[in-house]
């Protein structure tokens, strides 16, 4: 892989700051980086669930780009050592929940993890869209469908 300027900030943005390089499940390893970031936010500065729907809304546009650029220069449609789009699909599973604490984080890193794995419609149609579009569209979906789960566990008091 040859990485010169702007293609190395894409590949350290792609890669999560290296979590990508983890030698066994690295889309885990990215979901929970993006999940200690969360926990480290949510008790050192008082973020609430909301804010990591925005915190994925910012930086969608620039994972979008950084999964693009590190497949090309891989040559590859989805490079495993890409898992940005796993923090970003991360964040908005966290965001469902009604309140953090340690069952939201367990519920939020499980079900994000089943959904992308899983890839239940229209998760798996996502990868079809072109370059780092369809790397990440598919995470912030299945991030959606945790999200979702534990908005309505929620009303329902169950955590």
């Amino acid at each position: 892989m040859k990485t010169t300027g702007s293609n190395k900030i894409a590949v350290l943005i792609a890669t999560w700051f290296g979590c990508g390089y983890a030698p066994v499940a690295p889309g885990t390893a990215g979901s929970a980086a993006a999940l200690g970031i969360a926990i480290a936010l949510a008790v050192f500065a008082g973020w609430k669930a909301w804010y990591f729907a925005v915190l994925a809304a910012v930086l969608l546009t620039p994972s979008i780009w950084a999964a693009g650029v590190t497949a090309r220069v891989c040559g590859r449609k989805d490079p495993g050592m890409v898992v940005v789009d796993e923090v970003i699909g991360q964040w908005v599973a966290l965001a469902g929940a009604a309140s953090l604490n340690w069952k939201t984080y367990l519920g939020a890193f499980t079900l994000f993890r089943l959904f992308d794995i899983w890839k239940p419609a229209p998760v798996r149609q996502l990868e079809a869209l072109p370059g780092g579009m369809g790397i990440v569209a598919d995470d912030v979906m299945a991030g959606v469908y945790a999200g979702l789960v534990l908005l309505v566990a929620g009303w329902f008091n169950l955590y």
